[in-house]
């Protein structure tokens, strides 16, 4: 399940920045590069799954309204390489920092399904086949 979507980047940060961040034709087009945000959408999907898989399942039956937020604030950070302005650079920070506090078990998604955690008494079993060559097979070479 996508965490956000280009209509939130839209909703949040509005039409014309997108259109000044991904629109790379030449001559400009004047439009939004789907392409362009759908690849900046699945790279911060991906972080924030990283931060996430240590905590819970994946992917996630439901999405908390926080993940769209964070997801939209590290895409933006993403389109703009790195000329960010401070502004954006510190909410990309701002959501790493929250992500990690989600990793660390600081902050709740308030979602119950969490990887079952393994227990120490676990073992790793091996099983090999009846040697070919002994002493006795060998006797006589």
């Amino acid at each position: 399940m996508a965490y956000a979507i280009q209509a939130d980047l839209e909703e949040r940060f509005g039409a014309a920045e997108l259109v000044r961040l991904t629109d790379r034709a030449i001559p400009p087009t004047g439009e939004i590069d789907a392409a362009v945000v759908a690849r900046a959408i699945a790279d911060a999907e991906a972080e924030v799954n990283g931060y996430l898989a240590s905590r819970y399942t994946l992917p996630l039956a439901t999405v908390p309204e926080i993940l769209k937020r964070l997801t939209c604030d590290l895409a933006r950070y993403l389109l703009y390489d790195d000329v960010a302005p401070d502004q954006i650079r510190d909410r990309y920070k701002d959501a790493v920092a929250l992500l990690k506090g989600i990793a660390d078990g600081k902050v709740s998604l308030g979602l119950t399904t969490a990887p079952a955690v393994q227990g120490e008494t676990d073992t790793l079993t091996a099983r090999t086949a009846d040697r070919v060559f002994s002493k006795d097979t060998l006797d006589g070479f």
